[in-house]
């Protein structure tokens, strides 16, 4: 009599690629660290919004961005402001479309909560909160209210979105590198151009970084749902 055979299930191992994304306690960690930096910055801001407690510090920072506001140093300051303005939105667009069509509603879902709510809602408020006046004589086209700088907040929030939705988690500290480097240059640019406050793009950076990983946790569990069925879904197509 021969041998019965018992069938081994087919288990798919997702790799390091397929990894479900993943906010621990270093995200949750990290996010209300960067919220309570917002916080305390709005509330010394907001205690005095014309000369307050880091004013000394911003005036120095100003001075050094003093110029000559021409050159070399224009076209990437420029292309910063543009990044971050109306024009930009082409970018986060093309984040969701590209999320819609591989049919990751939860991150598509994530990204439009963060993206949308974070601007519309954290910055609108803050901005009306604190209602602070701009630098004198800004070289670029502002609305009202200096406090948080929104160029800033968009950079570090959408760093994060693009970390937690699109990068493999074996390559995230190359991309939080890089995304770090990517906001710094956005707070010189809107200081540079004189749109902004030293203390307003850090505000305005802890802030979005705070929103996007506060987010990212929220959503962690339906993301990682979702990434788990993206790898089902995929073993089937390859097991057939």
């Amino acid at each position: 009599m021969p041998d019965s055979i018992t069938p081994t299930p087919d288990i798919t191992c997702p790799t390091r690629e397929q990894t479900p994304p993943h906010a621990g306690p270093r995200t949750l960690a990290a996010g209300i660290g960067c919220a309570l930096a917002a916080t305390a910055i709005s509330a010394t801001v907001a205690a005095d919004v014309r000369r307050p407690a880091v004013q000394g510090l911003d005036d120095r920072w100003l001075q050094w961005m003093g110029g000559p506001h021409h050159g070399v140093l224009r076209l990437p300051a420029t292309a910063l402001d543009w990044f971050g303005g109306p024009l930009g939105i082409t970018v986060p667009l093309a984040l969701v479309i590209a999320l819609a069509v591989r049919r990751r509603w939860w991150s598509t879902l994530y990204f439009l909560s963060a993206y949308v709510g974070g601007s519309m809602v954290v910055v609108q408020v803050l901005k009306s909160a604190v209602d602070r006046p701009r630098p004198l004589a800004p070289l670029v086209r502002v609305d009202h209210g200096s406090f948080p700088s929104g160029h800033a907040f968009g950079a570090a929030l959408l760093t994060v979105l693009v970390g937690a939705l699109f990068v493999p988690p074996a390559r995230r500290r190359v991309w939080w590198l890089f995304g770090a480097c990517f906001t710094t240059a956005m707070m010189w640019s809107r200081t540079w151009l004189h749109a902004h406050w030293l203390s307003d793009t850090a505000a305005g950076a802890a802030a979005g970084a705070a929103t996007a990983l506060l987010l990212w946790c929220a959503f962690a569990p339906l993301l990682a749902r979702e990434a788990l069925q993206r790898n089902e879904n995929g073993g089937r197509r390859r097991g057939r």
